[in-house]
């Protein structure tokens, strides 16, 4: 059986095809295009069709092919961690371009080390590190540090910043930046595609959503420098409240930033950041 076969037999996406393809024959994309009349033999043609079933079971891409693209950067991940996305690249960004030279970074809940490594990647002058509560997770996280930044990411098991007491300059922050789990508990988008799949509690406060918000607004002051900034990934419908709920918190200078969704002039809000 030929590669064009089996495209032609499976209703996936095509790019999700040549991404699973690639994968399971350990040949790049351009090879495919190339030899894809060309027969496969058993073993191959399985390998193919088995990550196409796992596909339209539902798993998701990333999970199938062990990675996923972040900041320019490929992340391995596993059902451990979130799949990084793209409308988190908004924090790295604003990190990259608003942390002063050789800031003191804090990346809560870091997961895959997504936002920690793409900013440790793209500022090597900063001072970048991230706790996790999920030894599993960490494991990922220090996979891609080795890989990805020679292990400049320092990182810590923390649920949020329990483990961060001591009250000295090497426990305090000039940025803390978190993309806590924020779906609410009875939200419905948790039973469909990709979020079937990933870790629960990467996702979900089992709650309203803001639960891991008030955690951190109370916890970050403690740990941030006069003037540090919390940068916070949240639901599109979020904004309002994480703002009053930082307002209310203390925080001066709360102002809420917007991705670049398509269908809209200003796009969706995404991102707090607050001062201390």
């Amino acid at each position: 059986m030929t590669l064009a076969a089996l495209f032609a037999a499976n209703p996936l996406p095509r790019l999700e095809q040549l991404a699973l393809a690639a994968h399971a024959l350990g040949k790049p994309r351009s090879w495919l295009l190339a030899h894809d009349t060309d027969l496969l033999n058993e073993a191959q043609a399985h390998a193919v069709q088995t990550a196409f079933q796992r596909r339209v079971a539902g798993e998701p891409v990333a999970y199938i092919v062990g990675s996923r693209e972040f900041y320019g950067l490929n992340f391995a991940v596993s059902p451990a961690v979130l799949i990084p996305r793209a409308e988190t690249e908004l924090l790295v960004d604003f990190i990259v371009q608003h942390a002063p030279q050789g800031s003191r970074i804090l990346d809560l809940g870091t997961g895959s080390g997504a936002i920690a490594i793409a900013v440790a990647h793209s500022r090597p002058d900063l001072i970048v590190v991230a706790a996790d509560i999920s030894e599993a997770a960490l494991s990922i996280a220090t996979q891609n540090n080795a890989a990805l930044v020679g292990g400049r990411v320092a990182l810590r098991r923390s649920d949020w910043l329990d483990a961060f007491t001591d009250a000295t300059d090497h426990e305090m922050f000039d940025v803390i930046v978190s993309n806590p789990p924020y779906i609410a508990a009875n939200d419905v988008h948790l039973q469909q595609g990709d979020l079937r799949h990933e870790p629960a509690g990467a996702l979900t406060d089992f709650a309203d959503g803001l639960v891991h918000y008030r955690s951190i607004a109370t916890q970050a002051k403690k740990h941030l420098s006069t003037g540090g900034l919390l940068v916070l990934e949240h639901g599109w419908q979020q904004g309002e409240a994480i703002c009053e709920l930082l307002i209310t918190a203390g925080y001066q200078g709360v102002e809420q930033h917007y991705d670049a969704a398509e269908h809209k002039e200003k796009g969706n809000p995404r991102m707090v950041v607050a001062r201390r």
